[in-house]
């Protein structure tokens, strides 16, 4: 049996030296692994595959587990930039290391970006080996990222299926009060991140909007203001390639066929520069009710 067919068996991604000892392995078989390439030391009593995700990697190396926006990414939940590991450790953590040398303590210069959360979790034995469960990453991310986002990710999750509803009041229990007004805000009807910061930069500006209309022939769209205008939130996942551009102009044309104004607002517009989007849908409903039709 290779390593790899051990750690799918026993379904693990992490795996602690004592269990590979139980298994049957001996200290120089883990050092030759080692030393081979086909395992990972991790950490002191800690190992993994070659092919672990280095932010696993880091999480375990550190000391705790992923958490916040890194333990969402990893089930694959909306989590927005997350270019650095957030790392989850408890209050009491010491012999900390360093995320890309386990043989360096952890301090500020060897931190490498990483994010540490060291607060208490509500379910401390949800998640596995190297993360965090969902309900304790979600009261962390509404108290590192900004509402809009955290809202984002809430969104996404229910819309994903991952966290049960009723998992909700008992993430905002944990919240200060100031945060609260965001549960009625939450719609698992909206299908990703990107979506939610749409409609909140909607809605903050004033502007009343309805989501996920269908439209019968075109089918469903993302926001729809004043009746007339259809705003699409673009995905730097899904919209790449001439394929999907090609159908994203033909619904457009049927879209304006029945009387529709469409403005697709860019990833990088939603997310870094929500004043221009703003700026388009004020222009574009600005434009409409100017607009009359001339019969000749």
């Amino acid at each position: 049996m290779t390593w790899t067919e051990y750690f799918a068996g026993a379904n693990r991604t992490i795996i602690e030296t004592a269990e590979l000892r139980a298994a049957g392995a001996t200290c120089r078989l883990l050092r030759t692994a080692v030393t081979e390439g086909s395992l990972i030391r991790v950490r002191r009593g800690y190992y993994a595959l070659p092919a672990t995700s280095p932010r696993v990697i880091e999480a375990v190396r550190v000391g705790g587990r992923l958490g916040c926006i890194s333990a969402i990414a990893d089930a694959g939940g909306f989590a927005f930039e997350g270019q650095y590991t957030h790392i989850h450790v408890g209050p009491g953590a010491s012999r900390l290391r360093a995320p890309q040398n386990r043989l360096q303590r952890l301090t500020e210069e060897t931190r490498n970006g990483v994010e540490l959360h060291w607060d208490e979790l509500r379910h401390p034995s949800d998640g596995n080996e190297f993360s965090i469960g969902l309900p304790d990453a979600l009261i962390q991310i509404f108290r590192c990222q900004q509402p809009r986002l955290a809202l984002a990710t809430v969104d996404n999750v229910l819309h994903l299926r991952l966290l049960p509803w009723d998992a909700v009041a008992g993430i905002f229990a944990a919240l200060p009060a100031d945060l609260q007004y965001l549960q009625s805000r939450i719609d698992a009807r909206t299908e990703s991140g990107q979506e939610t910061v749409l409609r909140w930069i909607v809605l903050e500006a004033g502007i009343e909007c309805e989501i996920q209309v269908t439209i019968e022939p075109v089918g469903r769209v993302d926001l729809l203001i004043a009746g007339f205008l259809v705003v699409e939130a673009d995905s730097r996942s899904f919209h790449d390639g001439w394929d999907r551009h090609s159908a994203d102009r033909t619904r457009d044309c049927d879209l304006a066929a029945l009387g529709y104004v469409t403005y697709r607002a860019l990833y990088k517009d939603i997310m870094y520069h929500p004043e221009r989007v703003i700026a388009a849908i004020m222009g574009l409903l600005a434009t409409h009710e100017h607009f009359r039709t001339v019969i000749v």
